[in-house]
């Protein structure tokens, strides 16, 4: 039976016969030349779609599983971690390098994130957003780490989904500056890898109660 081919990066499609690749977009920031691969690649093997995802990647859709290894040789770039038990790629708002309206700095943060923790696995699947303003265009308060600008810098959420048992992330800690959001993030991490088995990270801090899990990254 046909399935995702995880060893290629491609995911079955609706049809049980032709896969999607998702190339790896750091901040759903992309050159024109590696667009035009994109758009390239997707002509060259017939694709029957470009569908821009939720988390700001653009998936190369209905391409037949004998095209995928030269369709990812002809794209040149590293894929997204668009399935599996790891941290998917980082939703980042345009912050203050592109918004009139951020009050902070959402995209240099995101990508050193993305940069650190994209595809590591963990215990389940692992959503981050960073935001710059309380806007919250990149939707952090439903991701299992959300961070938030506001004037006096970030505020960092934890816990929160919208998938099968939604969940608002609760807020931990305001106020910081981005090395301080960094290293809460580690220390976040750390822990649910540590204790978590197959469920979200929101499940792991009602498990514990929020209490419990501020004094295990040492802010209680």
């Amino acid at each position: 039976m046909a399935k995702d081919l995880l060893e290629k990066c491609a995911i079955l499609q609706r049809d049980k016969q032709t896969y999607a690749i998702v190339p790896q977009t750091p901040g759903g920031i992309v050159t024109t030349d590696e667009l035009q691969r994109i758009v390239d690649v997707a002509r060259k093997y017939d694709a029957d779609t470009l569908k821009f995802t939720s988390a700001q990647r653009i998936a190369i859709v209905g391409l037949k599983e004998g095209d995928i290894d030269d369709a990812w040789l002809d794209l040149g770039m590293k894929p997204a971690a668009a399935i599996g038990k790891c941290i998917r790629s980082i939703k980042v708002c345009p912050g203050t390098s592109f918004c009139k309206r951020a009050q902070q700095d959402a995209v240099s943060l995101g990508l050193v994130i993305d940069k650190k923790y994209h595809g590591m696995e963990l215990p389940s699947k692992f959503k981050i957003a960073v935001s710059g303003c309380m806007n919250s265009c990149s939707e952090p308060a439903v991701k299992d780490i959300g961070i938030m600008g506001t004037p006096r810098g970030f505020t960092l959420m934890v816990g929160g989904n919208a998938g099968i048992r939604p969940r608002l992330g609760d807020v931990i800690a305001e106020g910081l500056t981005e090395s301080e959001v960094l290293d809460l993030v580690e220390k976040v991490i750390c822990i649910y890898k540590g204790y978590a088995k197959r469920y979200r990270l929101g499940r792991l801090i009602d498990d514990m109660g929020l209490d419990n899990f501020k004094r295990e990254i040492g802010i209680l």
